[in-house]
């Protein structure tokens, strides 16, 4: 483990890119793979910053598995490849956004298109409600037109 923050792992990652890295405890960030042309999220999985760094250059999404403590390519035993398109950090960090083509079968280790592909929960659907907006206050309180007296004859 490392403290939060640090890299855990040698990486050639760009200092600039990771200084702007929030990580957990064990140095990775969320990243969740969308596809880039419909907008379906695919899967979630863990970056560290070595991790990042070759899904920067090498244009395939590259992962740390927690479960086997080691880097994993996407697709390279199931076939199923993510191919980079582009790749955001969210604005605290944390998170990364991975937008791919996503090539073979699925994202899912399960075979299935993308990991959220199981059965819906039960959830009440929200509906919004019409916001009000107050009207802007300008910018310069010291124009003619904001100040009162100042529209007022002397």
């Amino acid at each position: 483990m490392s403290t939060p923050g640090q890299a855990v792992r040698p990486t050639d990652l760009d200092p600039a890119v990771a200084a702007r890295l929030k990580r957990d405890r064990d140095g990775l960030v969320v990243a969740v793979a969308q596809q880039h042309d419909t907008g379906e999220v695919l899967m979630v999985g863990w970056m560290d910053d070595e991790a990042l760094h070759r899904t920067l250059t090498t244009g395939r999404c590259t992962y740390w598995s927690r479960s086997r403590q080691e880097y994993w390519v996407k697709g390279d035993t199931s076939g199923s490849q993510q191919w980079v398109r582009s790749v955001a950090l969210d604005c605290d960090g944390d998170s990364l956004l991975v937008r791919v083509d996503q090539v073979g079968s699925g994202a899912c280790h399960t075979g299935d298109r993308t990991c959220f592909d199981a059965a819906p929960l039960d959830a009440v659907v929200g509906e919004p409600e019409p916001v009000q907006v107050r009207p802007a206050q300008p910018a310069d309180a010291d124009t003619p037109a904001a100040d009162p007296e100042a529209a007022s004859p002397s």
